[in-house]
């Protein structure tokens, strides 16, 4: 695996994360505690090994610019700074979410998460999004 691939796979990783959060989501609404804490568990795998990825990648080849010009442009801007915002919120929320969790803290658990999961389900595809948007479209 070269540098060059990593992009693909940070994108897979977010897409990943994602879909372990919708699962995970739909476990606790049915009752399936269990289903759901390891659910979560690989949600927070997934985005911990992206987040390795991405840094491994960006401290070797630098930023891309995003080669579309116009309203495509402003969209792009717009969903990458919400991403990037969040993202650097989502990282501590997440930490705590899953902390409260598997201190079996429950009634501190669910407070935070009502707030934990839009974000990092927002993150995760928006992630996957930016990903298209820079290597994947032509502008």
């Amino acid at each position: 695996m070269n540098v060059s691939d990593l992009p693909a796979l940070n994108a897979t990783l977010n897409g990943v994360a994602g879909c372990f959060l919708v699962v995970g989501y739909v476990c606790i609404r049915r009752g399936l505690r269990g289903a759901h804490r390891a659910s979560m568990i690989a949600a927070f795998a997934a985005s911990a090994l992206f987040l390795v990825s991405y840094v491994v990648y960006h401290a070797n080849a630098g930023s891309k610019p995003f080669p579309g010009t116009g309203i495509a442009r402003t969209i792009y801007v717009a969903i990458l700074v919400t991403h990037i915002v969040l993202a650097a919120v989502i990282l501590p929320m997440a930490i705590v979410t899953l902390a409260r969790a598997l201190r079996g803290r429950f009634d501190r658990h669910v407070r935070i998460a009502r707030w934990t999961l839009p974000l990092w389900l927002y993150v995760s595809v928006t992630g996957v999004a930016i990903y298209w948007m820079l290597y994947r479209m032509s502008w």
